[in-house]
């Protein structure tokens, strides 16, 4: 039975983001909205002419409606909640988007798309895009530290199935949605929820991300015209919270509205796989440049980390890039092979090179509890029985190892050279550090097509 404090979550809730004021928002947070946005764009752009983004854009342009909204990175334009479908896709089709480090979401991708394709529908500044995306943010998360870590656990994709609230907040926040139609907003969203962890490693995961991003937009857009949902969406006896969750924390939706930003716990990836591999390939790395290894030598290379490590990336028989995404052996034979771990060596040829087979045969994950999920231990055992251990207590891109802005401009150069648009990064990069001082928020989708 629901508590009185917990009977009220979802108005709290709306009310709280029908409330906000630009003004509420710390300035840190509003610089880590134009971070994650940075991000954003350089996974999208990186990812644009991905196999899985193509057959969406062929498949969904066949049903399109009016072409009122951009796709990053392509020529193509298609109705608001195709793109917001299509974008969401591509940046998360890399696996080098955002992580929100206490409930392993990736927050952007869901909420970033449907209100960039908000914006080219109605006038939009870049302040209130900024707004709502940090607001979109919060509510997602929020919602993903209720139910944490069983919801993970049990299969269900996080990034889909919260996502998709996220994204109907934060267009509802844009189009100026009061209260009791947010709450409808986050009942029509509670219907669309979904995801599968089980689609990790298959372009059916970004689907279910652009799922997400369009379910969002359209939940918005049918509340302002009236369409109503249940009243506790997330709280109610058969609500989001309650089916998703084992032993939801109710109280973890609601505490430290306004005083506590979720986005202020997001992180950025410096390699396309799982975050749990982050640590995995700094500690192979290391191995690399403090000394000469040939993999051929190695007898055996034991990776230790987490158990979420293990439950996600004890994967030695992948065959394809997308599923090296997810793999400790494939993401251990290639750094050590070639002393990198770029969208290179995570391709297809990658995957099939023999020295990588041969060397992610040798790779053995063992679990440890006590190890932190942005820590892991490599030990490499030679063949003339010679051994070499580093330890990562905290892996590059974590909260307390951050990429830098010049890291994420860095890395948004690489990934628009990889993604083949053609388009110049540098104006898109500075617009987007400047988006709250911008009174037309569409420009930023101006620059990430292709002229």
């Amino acid at each position: 039975m629901s508590t009185p404090a917990a009977a009220d979550v979802t108005e709290r809730l709306t009310r709280f983001v029908a409330a906000s004021r630009w003004e509420d928002v710390p300035e840190k947070a509003r610089h880590e909205a134009k971070r994650s946005l940075v991000n954003f764009f350089a996974t999208a752009l990186g990812g644009c002419t991905d196999a899985a983004v193509g057959h969406l854009v062929t498949v969904l342009s066949a049903f399109s409606g009016p072409p009122s909204a951009s796709v990053v990175g392509r020529r193509e334009r298609m109705d608001a909640l195709s793109a917001a479908c299509v974008n969401a896709a591509a940046g998360n089709v890399l696996d080098f988007d955002d992580t929100h480090i206490p409930t392993v979401i990736h927050p952007t991708a869901p909420v970033a798309p449907a209100l960039l394709a908000l914006a080219e529908l109605r006038p939009l500044s870049g302040r209130e895009v900024l707004h709502a995306f940090v607001l979109g943010v919060d509510v997602e998360c929020r919602l993903g530290n209720a139910v944490s870590p069983a919801h993970y656990d049990r299969g269900w994709h996080i990034t889909s199935t919260c996502g998709v609230f996220g994204a109907a907040a934060a267009a509802g926040k844009a189009i100026g949605l009061d209260a009791p139609r947010l709450r409808a907003a986050l009942g029509i969203a509670s219907a669309q929820s979904s995801g599968l962890v089980e689609t990790l490693g298959s372009m059916a995961k970004s689907v279910g991300v652009g799922g997400a991003a369009r379910g969002g937009l359209l939940a918005a857009l049918l509340a302002e015209k009236g369409l109503t949902g249940p009243e506790r969406p997330i709280e109610g006896p058969r609500a989001f919270a309650a089916v998703m969750g084992d032993r939801p924390k109710l109280s973890a939706v609601t505490d430290g509205l306004g005083g506590r930003w979720e986005i202020l716990a997001n992180t950025y990836k410096p390699y396309p796989c799982g975050v749990v591999l982050n640590p995995v390939i700094d500690a192979c790395l290391e191995l690399r440049r403090r000394q000469a290894i040939d993999p051929a030598r190695i007898r055996r290379a034991v990776v230790r980390g987490n158990p979420l490590l293990a439950a996600r990336a004890d994967r030695p028989n992948v065959t394809t890039g997308r599923e090296a995404q997810v793999s400790a052996q494939h993401s251990v034979a290639a750094s050590l092979l070639w002393g990198e771990a770029g969208v290179a060596q995570f391709s297809d040829a990658a995957v099939r090179d023999p020295a990588v087979l041969a060397a992610r045969s040798k790779v053995v994950v063992e679990q440890d509890p006590a190890i932190p999920v942005e820590a892991a231990i490599v030990t490499v055992e030679r063949i003339d029985g010679a051994t070499a251990t580093v330890t990562i207590d905290h892996a590059k891109g974590s909260l307390a190892h951050p990429l830098s802005d010049a890291d994420l401009e860095a890395k948004f150069r690489a990934l628009v050279a990889h993604g083949g648009s053609g388009i110049d990064p540098e104006p898109l990069i500075e617009a987007l550090w400047s988006l709250d001082r911008m009174d037309d928020a569409s420009r930023i989708l101006r620059l990430a097509a292709p002229a």
